[in-house]
């Protein structure tokens, strides 16, 4: 039995190519974890710093903007085992880094290409619409910041 810290989530990527039951089965046997919520300025090495202490870990790839290849708060956390892969569920799902909560969820595995974000801008689509000003994930959201840009 597992624990539900290393369940999986309700979240599907919705552009993942193949089935939902190929997707199942890929999301139960990975040992690669999505990580959000980190700051613009959170680099590879504090990453790889933390997640190591769960585990070893393979690579991490740096989530990055489309259009600025600049890191946009994201990034790919890949183990060399599934077991390692689950202490960083349990362990650092939650965790602080950098003033900020982050979160880890099951990835089906990492391809080429999905470390560029999907938003319009280049970025992660929930940058585009946030309200607030967040300083670690670059100001407030860029729907706000080209509204007030186009009233100056």
């Amino acid at each position: 039995m597992s624990s539900p810290s290393v369940d999986l989530s309700a979240y599907r990527d919705q552009h993942f190519k193949g089935s939902r039951a190929e997707q199942e089965r890929l999301l139960r046997t990975s040992t690669t974890l999505y990580v959000g919520n980190l700051s613009f300025y959170t680099t590879e090495e504090q990453i790889f710093e933390l997640f190591d202490r769960c585990g070893d870990v393979k690579r991490v790839i740096m989530g990055l903007d489309r259009f600025q290849k600049t890191p946009c708060g994201f990034c790919f956390v890949e183990y060399y085992d599934r077991a390692d892969a689950e202490n960083a569920m349990c362990w650092v799902n939650g965790t602080k880094l950098d003033d900020r909560i982050i979160r880890t969820d099951w990835d089906a595995g990492f391809i080429e290409g999905r470390q560029y974000g999907r938003g319009k801008s280049g970025g992660q689509v929930r940058d585009e619409y946030r309200n607030d000003f967040d300083s670690g994930r670059g100001g407030y959201g860029k729907l706000l910041q080209q509204k007030v840009e186009a009233n100056v």
